[in-house]
């Protein structure tokens, strides 16, 4: 199957270098290129892609216009999954882009467009739906700490209900999923976040970090 991908990218020799770079995959197909997040939102509404490329920066604000283009078509074009490039290693633009749930996102620092199949493999992934997250961004989130060893101490039932926050299902939606109690699943969820150290956050980013650690340790 053919991926259908619209790039947005304000820089011109950037937006042409990933044109051509993308053009050349058998299983890609560039059917728009943007410039700015207007062009992106026309783009998208009129040709409804399998998957949004787009820098995280563009006109008319030049700050985070990837991640609230992200969130715009997590509600008018659910189907569509969007990879958001940034010269960044700020967690807080990955932490926003997750809010809403990993499923269909990717977060991948701009150096990675020097590896074609690693960028592919990330855009790939969020048209079956599958996320991404830059490695250097989860080392800035967890502080060294080893997602794999963290996540360890979680019980069987802890990380079923961690695999389903990682969808970006409710408490309520996850009780249903797996045929528990919502207070069960707000017990669970408190386990998981004790066991992972992040009881000392804002609730949104207690969840999205969670999640975090979970692709980190399920990443090939």
């Amino acid at each position: 199957m053919i991926v259908r991908l619209v790039l947005a990218e304000d820089n011109l020799l950037a937006r042409e270098g990933l044109r051509s770079l993308l053009g050349a995959e058998p299983d890609l197909s560039v059917v728009a290129v943007c410039g700015d997040y207007d062009e992106l939102v026309a783009a998208v509404d009129e040709l409804n892609p399998d998957v949004v490329l787009t820098d995280i920066r563009m006109p008319p604000t030049g700050t985070d216009e990837g991640v609230r283009a992200a969130a715009r078509f997590r509600r008018t074009h659910p189907s569509t999954g969007v990879v958001v490039l940034s010269q960044y290693d700020d967690p807080e633009f990955a932490l926003a882009l997750l809010e809403e749930g990993s499923r269909g996102r990717a977060y991948l620092l701009k150096e990675r467009m020097s590896d074609p199949a690693e960028l592919v493999a990330a855009i790939t992934a969020v048209a079956a739906g599958g996320s991404a997250v830059d490695p250097k961004i989860i080392d800035a989130l967890v502080r060294g700490r080893r997602p794999s060893s963290a996540l360890a101490q979680l019980t069987p039932r802890e990380r079923d209900v961690l695999a389903a926050m990682a969808t970006g299902k409710d408490n309520t939606a996850i009780a249903a999923a797996l045929f528990l109690t919502p207070r069960a699943v707000a017990k669970h969820i408190n386990g998981i976040f004790a066991k992972l150290q992040l009881n000392e956050e804002a609730e949104v980013h207690r969840r999205v970090k969670a999640v975090l650690l979970y692709l980190a340790a399920n990443q090939d």
